[in-house]
């Protein structure tokens, strides 16, 4: 009996007791562990490894780790002067940077878009009148005599972007949208863009004066543009809402056109 508790008790110090290899992979050389976190994917490096221990920790949140990942991606700054406060929320919002609106060219027909309003002969979507800064546009959303106007709303919690993460930092909202009349007939745009908190209520919100055109005009594209910023916390949903008409009720689809409108979060350093 005494033999065999001894040996019992053999078994479970040595199974206590860390392996070699265990603390060899904690005390791998800095450089190496960071080129090491490197080929991870990022949210592993965050979540599963920071937490192991001081060391790996220091790592993870080192600025020379998350500086090299954007380097290696081709995250850069884009004509900024300065250089990003924290290069791990740089990396992040460059990472999820993406397009929040859904068929913003029309391709899907009006697929996503909530129709606000639909006057004259309704909304219809059209190849384009006149070329498109971006050549990948090749589709528009036209308007009537009468208002159309149409609207997307954004769950940014649904999008990735959680309350804390929004109430912490605040990254810049930038939306952008792209409108053109038609050469032969006046019409105006419209938009308007809001933060909301989670009752649906504005805390802030872009609405600037309509813009008009006179008829025989040159029905180029223009851009409209706006980087929402220390809007302060409880935003937790975007409506972006656009349209317009034309200005000599014309029966038919002679109003203004828009397309390839969008709202992406992105760093200050980035917008």
């Amino acid at each position: 009996m005494k033999r065999k508790a001894e040996a019992m008790g053999s078994r479970v110090s040595s199974a206590s007791a860390p392996s070699n290899s265990s603390a060899n992979l904690l005390n791998v050389p800095l450089e190496i562990l960071e080129e090491i976190f490197l080929n991870l994917p990022p949210n592993q490096v965050v979540c599963i490894c920071r937490p192991v221990c001081r060391q790996w920790k220091e790592v993870a949140d080192s600025e020379s780790l998350w500086r090299e990942r954007c380097r290696r991606e081709g995250y850069s700054l884009h004509g900024a002067s300065g250089t990003p406060d924290d290069w791990r929320l740089f990396y992040f919002l460059c990472k999820k940077r993406r397009n929040l609106l859904k068929n913003p060219r029309g391709e899907q027909d009006m697929k996503d878009w909530q129709i606000v309003e639909n006057g004259g002969d309704n909304w219809i979507v059209e190849g384009l009148m006149a070329p498109h800064p971006n050549e990948g546009v090749q589709k528009n959303f036209v308007t009537s005599y009468g208002w159309c106007r149409k609207s997307q709303l954004i769950n940014l919690e649904k999008e990735g972007y959680s309350p804390s993460f929004m109430d912490l930092f605040q990254p810049d909202i930038k939306i952008s949208d792209w409108y053109a009349p038609r050469w032969d007939c006046g019409s105006e745009y419209e938009i308007c863009v809001q933060l909301l908190n989670q009752r649906k209520k504005p805390v802030q919100t872009f609405a600037p004066v309509n813009v008009s055109f006179e008829q025989w005009n040159d029905q180029q594209w223009n851009q409209m543009t706006h980087v929402f910023q220390n809007y302060g916390a409880g935003v937790r949903y975007i409506r972006f809402t656009h349209g317009g008409k034309d200005t000599q009720f014309w029966a038919g689809w002679y109003g203004v056109r828009v397309t390839d409108s969008s709202v992406e979060i992105c760093s200050p350093l980035d917008s």
